[in-house]
């Protein structure tokens, strides 16, 4: 897919962050939008952003939980009637938890992340892809994380869940070559991109990583964050034009991948002492 003006996006997440700036620079590339979020608030600022600045765009806005099978199934068929066709699914929507994986409770944490970050791209994907194939020309993108290539401490479900997203895109990815079919999928690695996603994280028992309170850790957290919301969604349209199987952004996200080519255990013992000098 090397443009996509008049090409149909869904996006997941795009109240904020990066799928709020995927949304604003797709529209500016001419392609359609359907867009959904739970945060209706943010989803209704986004929608209007885009139609103040490219008239010409269509959009619907849906307020959405991914973690809802239905209602997911809903909105992409929905969304394929009042547009004719579906090109592109952006399974952007996530959230975070800080958590020991011994101090994790079943129902507030693990299901709760679970349902969210791992459900929703499941759900995302299967919903769409019928719409897709039938478009003749069709992308799933499914937003990882850096998470997603290493293992850190506190966060355990959370890294769960990424480890498990990118490995449900690239068999996806392999089983679409192998079926020829017109579509294609990519898994997207941000590394700490500057969004509201630490803010609205959990945070549940950090006991034996962080002596500090909820907003300490939460604020030392951010200071990672250097990529922004911007700069994120032009590096996964760009992977999207030239159809790569993995797209990293920021320096932090290619200094995490090539740690963990180069010392795919050995990482762990440096994470550790990181992790202890974040928090001392």
């Amino acid at each position: 897919m090397k443009s996509f003006t008049n090409k149909i996006a869904a996006i997941t997440g795009a109240g904020s962050g990066i799928g709020a700036a995927l949304a604003n620079r797709l529209a500016a590339d001419g392609c359609h939008l359907a867009l959904s979020d739970v945060n209706e608030d943010g989803l209704a600022a986004t929608a209007a952003a885009i139609r103040d600045r490219a008239p010409n765009c269509r959009v619907t806005t849906t307020r959405l939980d991914v973690a809802d099978r239905q209602g997911v199934h809903a909105w992409a068929d929905a969304t394929a009637t009042e547009f004719g066709a579906v090109n592109l699914i952006f399974n952007n929507a996530g959230v975070a938890l800080g958590s020991t994986i011994e101090g994790s409770d079943y129902a507030a944490d693990l299901e709760w992340i679970i349902n969210i970050n791992l459900w929703g791209v499941i759900h995302g994907t299967k919903a769409f892809l019928p719409h897709l194939r039938a478009s003749g020309d069709g992308h799933v993108i499914n937003i990882s994380s850096v998470f997603g290539l290493i293992g850190v401490p506190s966060q355990g479900a959370y890294n769960a869940t990424k480890f498990a997203v990118r490995g449900w895109t690239e068999a996806l990815r392999q089983e679409l070559e192998l079926d020829g079919a017109p579509v294609s999928a990519t898994s997207v690695h941000p590394g700490g991109i500057k969004t509201n996603i630490a803010k609205a994280a959990r945070f549940s028992d950090m006991d034996g990583v962080s002596s500090h309170d909820e907003d300490t850790s939460k604020a030392l957290f951010e200071k990672m964050f250097i990529t922004t919301p911007d700069k994120a969604a032009a590096t996964i349209l760009k992977g999207v034009r030239r159809n790569a199987r993995r797209v990293l952004i920021g320096p932090d996200a290619h200094a995490i991948d090539w740690l963990a080519r180069i010392a795919p255990t050995g990482y762990q013992t440096l994470v550790t002492r990181g992790t202890k000098r974040l928090f001392s």
